[in-house]
C-alpha cells in the first residue's frame, strides 16, 4: 500500500497514514484512530477534539482493523435477507379484494374483511391491508382521491366577483353581509345577519331562527330601510342563503352583488371583525332573552349604542353615524 502523509487542519486531525483508495469519510475516521493512539488511547479527549459523540467513535473503533483500512468505509451492503417470505394469499382472493376495493373505493380494510367473510373468505383486516399495499405498489389498484373537492366557481344569475377597479369612496358603495351563529340558551341557536358598510363601519343587524334564502330576503328589506345611506353594492360569501330569492331581490332593487371566492374569509374582514365585536360586547355581556321578539328588541338597542354612542378607534373615535352625517353634509 502506498502511504503518504497529509496535514489535516488544526482542530480536526494530525499527521496520519492515508491510503489513496479511501473515501473522504474513511480518511476522517482514520484521523480519529491515529489521534486516539497518539493521545494514549484517550477516547473522551479524541471525541472532544473532533467534535463527535462517544457512541460514534466507539462504533468505528470496534470496526477498525489497522491492517485493513477499508474497514473504516461505510458498509453499503444491504441487510435484506437472501430468502424473503412470499405472500401466501391465493391469487383469486387477491383479485377479489381488488374488485371489492374498486366497487367501494372509500371503504377501509376492516369493512372489506367483513365483506370477504360474508363470501366465505376468512382473512384478517391486516392481511387485507397488506394485499392492498402490494396492489398499490404494483400500480394495479387505482385509489380514489380522498378529501374535499376543490370548489369551483359557478356562474350566478346576478352575483359576480368584485372587480379590481370598483370604486369605494362613500358610504353605501360596498356593504359586506355575513351570518353569525348565536347560542342563546342551551339547545337554542339562532342566526344573526350582519351588514357592515366598509367606509363608515355602520352596522345593520337582525336575528332569525334559521339562515335561508327567505330570511336573507327579509334581512335585505331591513337593511335598505335602516341604513342611513343608499346601498349600491353588497359583498357576500357563497352561502346558500344568499342565492335564489335574495339574489333576485337585489337584482330587482338594482343593488350589485359581489361574491367572494370559496375559503376566503379575509376578503370579508370588515364584517368578520364586526361579528367578533357583537359577540364580545353584546352576547357575552347582555342577558339575551330566549323569546325571539325580545331578542330582536335587545339587538336593536345594542345596534343603536354601537352606531351612535360607541366611539370607533378606526374612525378617530367618532361614531359610524357621525361619519355618515359628514358624508351627507359634504355632498349637500
Amino acid at each position: 500500500m502506498n502511504v503518504q502523509e497529509q496535514v489535516i487542519p488544526r482542530g480536526k486531525a494530525v499527521v496520519q497514514r492515508i491510503g489513496p483508495e479511501l473515501s473522504r469519510e474513511a480518511r476522517w475516521r482514520l484521523a480519529w484512530m491515529d489521534y486516539y493512539a497518539r493521545q494514549g488511547r484517550n477516547a473522551r479527549l479524541t471525541c472532544r477534539h473532533f467534535g463527535i459523540s462517544p457512541d460514534t467513535f466507539y462504533r468505528w473503533r470496534r470496526r477498525y482493523e489497522p491492517r485493513r483500512l477499508e474497514s473504516l468505509e461505510d458498509d453499503r451492503r444491504t441487510r435484506r435477507p437472501h430468502r424473503v417470505r412470499q405472500p401466501q394469499t391465493p391469487l383469486a382472493v387477491v383479485e377479489r379484494i381488488r374488485a371489492l376495493r374498486a366497487d367501494y373505493p372509500r371503504w377501509g380494510k376492516e369493512k372489506l374483511a367483513v365483506l370477504l367473510r360474508r363470501e366465505g373468505i376468512t382473512l384478517s383486516a391486516s392481511t387485507v391491508g397488506r394485499v392492498l399495499g402490494r396492489l398499490r405498489a404494483r400500480g394495479v389498484l387505482r385509489e380514489a382521491r380522498l378529501g374535499r373537492r376543490k370548489s369551483r366557481w359557478r356562474p350566478r344569475p346576478w352575483a359576480q366577483r368584485l372587480p379590481r377597479d370598483y370604486p369605494i369612496r362613500r358610504p353605501g358603495d360596498l356593504v359586506q353581509v355575513d351570518t353569525l351563529d348565536v347560542l342563546v340558551v342551551a339547545n337554542l341557536r339562532r342566526k344573526q345577519f350582519t351588514a357592515r358598510d366598509v367606509i363608515s363601519r355602520y352596522d345593520v343587524m337582525e336575528v332569525y331562527g334559521v339562515a335561508t334564502a327567505h330570511t336573507a330576503r327579509a334581512f335585505l328589506d331591513v337593511l335598505v330601510r335602516r341604513a342611513p345611506f343608499s346601498i349600491r353594492a353588497l359583498q357576500i360569501d357563497g352561502g346558500s342563503e344568499f342565492r335564489g330569492g335574495f339574489e333576485a331581490a337585489c337584482a330587482a332593487l338594482g343593488i350589485r352583488v359581489f361574491v367572494i371566492p370559496p375559503r376566503s374569509p379575509k376578503l370579508q374582514s370588515h364584517v368578520e371583525r364586526a361579528q367578533r365585536t357583537h359577540r364580545e360586547e353584546f352576547y357575552e355581556v347582555w342577558p339575551v332573552q330566549a323569546d325571539l321578539t325580545e331578542h330582536r328588541t335587545q339587538l336593536q338597542a345594542w345596534a343603536q349604542i354601537y352606531n351612535t354612542i360607541r366611539p370607533h378607534q378606526h374612525l378617530n373615535y367618532r361614531t359610524p353615524f357621525e361619519v355618515c352625517q359628514e358624508y351627507t353634509t359634504a355632498r349637500g
